[in-house]
């Protein structure tokens, strides 16, 4: 298994196994020590972003473990899995809202001490009407994002499916434009690793693909919407 995060520090992993037949009804989820005999772990992965957590690939080659450790009912496995997604793309849209409400303070602030000109460059109305845009994007997504939260809060968790989907598409596309604006603001400053924007700019790349791509968030959408749901 790759892309697993903090892998090489766990003592246990909640392990997706197959336990049935094809499809995804055969799979099962269940608690794995990582000193279990036959397990490794591989290279860490030298990520573009998100270095305060590590990455890296696993190895299980010949492992048994007790059946004690299955987690909740066998051949369950996927259904935890799509229930548990929900929660994790409501995270990166809250993440995406709120790192761009950092980024957009953090610009603006800058803006207001950085002169060109002889003006604070935040002062040019480039910037004033897009970081207008921005401001107005990003109420709409945070709005966005909160109903899903409500309707996952209160419903079944396959019905919010759709409103989360869309949650996660929209806030984690939004961050790309508005980090770049923020980072092009800086000018070359921007580009220099002891300005926040930089890591910012590196980070927020994962949001789009972690948990599910912007691709896959558009294929759930219309598949929901051909439901008449």
């Amino acid at each position: 298994k790759t892309y697993i995060t903090n892998g090489a520090f766990a003592d246990y992993i909640t392990l997706a196994v197959r336990t049935g037949g094809e499809g995804h009804g055969g799979i099962s989820l269940v608690l794995f020590p990582t000193d279990t005999p036959g397990f490794s772990v591989g290279r860490k992965l030298d990520k573009l972003g998100t270095r305060g957590v590590d990455s890296c690939e696993l190895h299980f080659e010949d492992c048994r473990i007790p059946q004690r450790y299955l987690l909740g009912q066998e051949n369950a496995g996927f259904y935890y899995i799509m229930t548990n997604f929900q929660g994790e793309r409501l995270t990166a849209a809250i993440i995406a809202n709120t790192g761009m409400d950092h980024s957009i303070r953090d610009a603006l602030a800058y803006g207001t001490e950085r002169e060109a000109f002889g003006r604070p460059i935040g002062k040019f109305q480039v910037w004033k009407h897009r970081f207008a845009e921005h401001l107005t994007a990003l109420e709409a997504s945070r709005a966005l994002t909160w109903q899903a939260v409500h309707q996952l809060n209160t419903r079944p968790p396959q019905e919010a499916t759709k409103l989360v989907s869309m949650a996660k598409l929209f806030a984690c596309d939004l961050t790309q434009k508005v980090t770049y604006d923020c980072l092009q603001l800086h000018g070359g400053y921007g580009y220099i690793e002891e300005y926040d924007i930089a890591r910012a700019y590196r980070d927020v790349r994962l949001l789009p693909i972690g948990g599910g791509t912007a691709e896959v968030m558009k294929e759930i959408i219309w598949k929901w919407t051909e439901m008449g749901l």
